[in-house]
């Protein structure tokens, strides 16, 4: 029942951009699997091989730890209303940090320049397989709205409770791993 591709086709971006939420799963060699929902309209479709998200503060940072270790990525959206499907983007994965050049300029082009409160880092997205398949087993759900609760903690945080937060929490994955968030001189492949 599942189909590849070598990149995204224009029905799969356009699948993409009507979802209200997706899924990462990274790992390292070794060690646990990670997988986390992401929602609030941070995902953007840069081409047929390239999508970005808008990363928030959170509890852990064990995609940023993979990607440093390994690179590989997956991304999975679901139809939760409509005609079903699943859609997996396979590829290796970058993190771009907050006010790195490549930050920068996604944050401009994409986000429109506005960067929420909790805001940690990008991470891009090198497609190199995507894959659908039927997802006949997703059950419908219907959006309601977005939560707001993450934005009210950031926000009760404030910038400087954010950072601190984020050198407690968010420096090293489950297993140990650095995820880098705070290194001024890993200037991460490829970004200028």
């Amino acid at each position: 029942m599942a189909t590849q591709f070598p990149h995204l086709e224009p029905i799969h971006r356009d699948f993409i951009l009507r979802q209200r939420m997706f899924f990462t799963a990274s790992a390292a060699s070794t060690g646990r699997v990670n997988l986390s929902p992401k929602g609030l309209d941070s995902l953007r479709v840069l081409g047929p091989s390239e999508v970005v998200y808008l990363d928030l503060t959170g509890s852990g940072n064990e995609t940023a730890a993979h990607l440093r270790a390994d690179g590989r990525l997956t991304l999975m959206f679901c139809a939760f209303e409509g005609p079903p499907m699943i859609l997996r983007l396979y590829g290796r994965g970058q993190v771009l940090r907050r006010g790195s050049t490549g930050y920068t300029r996604l944050l401009a082009s994409e986000f429109g320049g506005v960067e929420p409160l909790g805001a940690r880092q990008m991470v891009k997205l090198d497609i190199d397989l995507v894959q659908k398949s039927c997802g006949y087993s997703v059950p419908l759900y219907e959006f309601t709205g977005d939560r707001p609760t993450l934005a009210r903690w950031a926000e009760n945080k404030g910038e400087e409770g954010l950072a601190e937060y984020r050198r407690k929490k968010n420096t090293r994955s489950l297993d140990g791993l650095p995820t880098g968030l705070f290194d001024e001189d890993d200037t991460p492949p490829g970004e200028t």
